[in-house]
């Protein structure tokens, strides 16, 4: 196939961006880069593996993990269908908690899948040290092996718990700032979503009837383990900024809401109110 078949086949199954996504999958199979793909958009590609990709792509199964990388803030990480693919609206987060952290700060990252939001934040801050929680030793072994790829591995550790029952935070600690890109969908609109989002793992997703349990338990029980100046960042759904913003209210935090580079809510900052 050609660079403008490539393109063709992706456009006809209604891949938006089909040039860039084309150019995403040449250069992995083929082994050219960018620059050599210029002068080379009418030249024939005869590559099986190409082929059976862009055949998977045009039936919509996620280009993150048929490359198996993904790139997020400055950094890249190997996705599977074990991890949520890095999405740039989680940026933001990553962003707040490098800024926010004070010198020499301890954070954990609930419910971490690829480890990109702890792994990111520590890249950016070299002071800090992490640890990272996830329900699945698959999940965990992938974002261990990210920390070492991106160079923090000696400064995060990995934890497989259920983030929901927190008893195993009294062996942690206190923590500067607690992160969470939690499930925040709500469970009867899980099966509604994109076709690519199938793939992805639904535990992951699924928030619950009101898309909130993931809010209630952290905002309600790990405030117990943050220091006295300590924070919590989490992202929520574009439609949550109120919801969270009650239950942390309740539960005796103040919380001011960040919008992602699109304009939409997405990080809630929760800090003490005594």
């Amino acid at each position: 196939m050609t660079y403008q078949e490539i393109c063709a086949r992706l456009r006809e199954a209604g891949i938006e961006d089909d040039r860039a996504e084309a150019s995403l999958l040449l250069c992995h199979f083929c082994g050219i880069n960018k620059a050599e793909l210029l002068s080379r958009r009418n030249d024939q590609f005869d590559s099986l593996e190409l082929l059976a990709a862009v055949e998977k792509r045009a039936n919509r199964y996620p280009l993150q993990y048929i490359l198996g990388y993904w790139d997020f803030c400055h950094e890249t990480y190997r996705v599977t269908e074990d991890t949520l693919i890095p999405r740039q609206d989680t940026e933001k987060l990553v962003e707040l908690a490098t800024r926010l952290i004070p010198q020499n700060g301890r954070l954990i990252d609930l419910c971490t899948g690829s480890g990109c939001v702890a792994i990111s934040t520590l890249a950016a801050r070299p002071d800090c040290r992490a640890v990272a929680v996830d329900l699945f030793p698959k999940t965990l072994a992938v974002a261990g092996d990210n920390a070492e790829q991106n160079g923090v591995g000696d400064r995060i550790g990995f934890l497989c718990r259920d983030v929901l029952a927190p008893d195993f935070m009294k062996e942690l600690g206190t923590f500067d700032c607690i992160l969470s890109n939690p499930p925040y969908i709500k469970s009867k609109q899980v099966g509604l979503l994109a076709r690519e989002l199938s793939y992805e793992p639904e535990k992951a997703l699924d928030g619950g009837d009101d898309g909130l349990d993931f809010y209630r338990v952290i905002i309600g029980s790990y405030g117990a383990y943050l220091t006295r100046d300590g924070f919590m960042l989490l992202e929520i759904g574009w439609d949550q900024a109120k919801s969270v913003s009650d239950i942390a209210r309740h539960a005796g935090f103040r919380c001011e809401v960040f919008k992602d580079y699109g304009g939409n809510d997405r990080v809630a900052y929760l800090t003490r109110t005594v």
